[in-house]
């Protein structure tokens, strides 16, 4: 794992469970193999199954998109979930998280909550320059999203009168209202793998064309993605591969009584790689009754937040913690230089980076001298192909942890049952059944009121 600056470490993952890494690793070995089995020989063009074949698209038509795209003073990204949160990971990650305060051109705004308030927010800082809209949606029927991709188009059309030549959509190849919009508009469009779920397309155009536009290196994202591939299924050993371990782990906490996964990044440039992984595993592990529920909390700050509750509460969590040796920028602590400030003197010359790293060991010591059980992740430094390893090798371990809890990972049935309900409640045709549905649930919730 050298070459992708990745490492892990497991010593800590049993807790107060009494079980030898060599048992466990034996229990789970052939569970495994099936199921590293059936993400390898599984068709890429099957349904959920694309995002495997990612790391080794061709960037041409992307790369040429994103330098339209550079041409404009801001970017208006629409979409929601998978189709956003890729985007604000890879921005903060590789970026300044003021980038949109500084000179560098375009800016990116990414409208994603139909949050009237953030959205006229987002016009006003837009509305002076030149404006580009992306929208992002494989049906280009998500209310969220073409709500919103609505009310901006025509906000740039009363601009500027046609605003068509200032959209792109990436949507499904073939079908849906975003494909037939293009079709008639003329816009600018790119391809969704129509086998790429939204949670795992942050390495397809969903994620990248915004990316390119900004300046990130989207070639080195692709080839630390197609590094940690090649070690992930290469590696057929509970012995040797990462992801094996992890995912055994993660199913045997889910059985032992710790419905809760907890990451933990000690850098701010990672806050939405937490918020990414979140809905990553939520949505692709919450079935059945089964799965683990994700909770992203951020080192150090999270250890005068939550650190509490995760050492002196219930046993009931499954931790990630991860590391980040080189942080950029050093950043020292002056010496003190006044009596009143004197008590302060152990911080004099102290490296900020260091003392992040520090802190990370101190809560993962506490936890595990409690006998809380956790994974201990460190990576040398946050660049393009280190992201894009951690981001394969999240999509890996929760495709695999899925197969081997036994439900799909890749369908999303209670996200499709709130959207019929949305549909209908908004009066779309064909839901009005839905509409009703959902009226006689909600009436349920208002039979038990309290007005003060």
């Amino acid at each position: 794992m050298n070459n992708l600056s990745v490492s892990f470490h497991f010593g800590g993952a049993f807790g107060q469970e009494n079980l030898s890494i060599g048992d466990f690793k034996k229990e789970n070995e052939t569970r495994c193999s099936e199921a590293a089995s059936w993400l390898k020989e599984t068709p890429s063009n099957v349904e959920g199954h694309g995002w495997i074949d990612l790391p080794d698209i061709d960037t041409a038509e992307i790369k040429e998109t994103a330098k339209w795209l550079k041409g404009y003073d801001s970017i208006i990204h629409v979409g929601i979930g998978g189709s956003a949160l890729g985007n604000l990971m890879l921005n903060q990650s590789l970026l300044s998280e003021y980038h949109n305060s500084g000179a560098c051109f375009p800016k990116f705004y990414l409208a994603d909550n139909p949050d009237p308030t953030k959205t006229h927010v987002i016009w006003e800082q837009v509305k002076e320059g030149t404006v580009a809209l992306v929208g992002v949606s494989k049906s280009g029927a998500t209310a969220e999203t073409m709500s919103q991709f609505l009310w901006f188009r025509e906000k740039m059309t009363k601009l500027k009168g046609n605003a068509d030549e200032d959209i792109l959509v990436i949507t499904d190849p073939e079908k849906g209202i975003f494909r037939a919009y293009a079709k008639y508009s003329g816009c600018k469009i790119l391809d969704l793998p129509p086998s790429v779920g939204g949670r795992y397309s942050v390495l397809s155009a969903a994620g990248l064309v915004s990316a390119y536009a900004l300046g990130i290196d989207i070639d080195a994202i692709l080839e630390g993605a197609g590094k940690m591939k090649k070690i992930l299924l290469e590696n057929s050993s509970i012995d040797t591969n990462p992801a094996w371990i992890a995912s055994s782990l993660h199913l045997f906490h889910e059985q032992k009584g710790r419905p809760m996964a907890v990451i933990m990044p000690y850098s701010s440039k990672m806050a939405f790689f937490a918020e990414w992984f979140a809905q990553l595993w939520g949505e692709s592990l919450g079935k059945e009754g089964k799965g683990t529920t994700p909770v992203r909390a951020l080192g150090a700050i999270d250890q005068h937040s939550q650190v509490q509750l995760y050492t002196d509460g219930p046993d009931d969590k499954f931790f990630t913690l991860i590391n980040l040796k080189k942080h950029g920028e050093r950043v020292y602590v002056p010496p003190v230089d006044c009596d009143p400030l004197k008590p302060l003197s152990y911080l004099d010359n102290a490296e900020l980076g260091n003392m992040l790293r520090l802190e990370a060991m101190s809560t993962a010591a506490a936890l595990v001298k409690k006998g809380r059980p956790l994974i201990w992740m460190e990576i040398d430094q946050l660049d393009c192909p280190t992201l894009g390893a951690l981001i394969f090798y999240y999509e890996y371990m929760t495709a695999m942890t899925g197969r081997m809890m036994g439900i799909d990972p890749f369908n999303q049935p209670g996200v499709e049952q709130g959207k019929k309900y949305t549909y209908g409640l908004m009066g779309r045709k064909g839901f009005e059944e839905d509409a009703t549905e959902a009226k006689e649930w909600f009436q349920k919730i208002s039979g038990i009121s309290l007005k003060i």
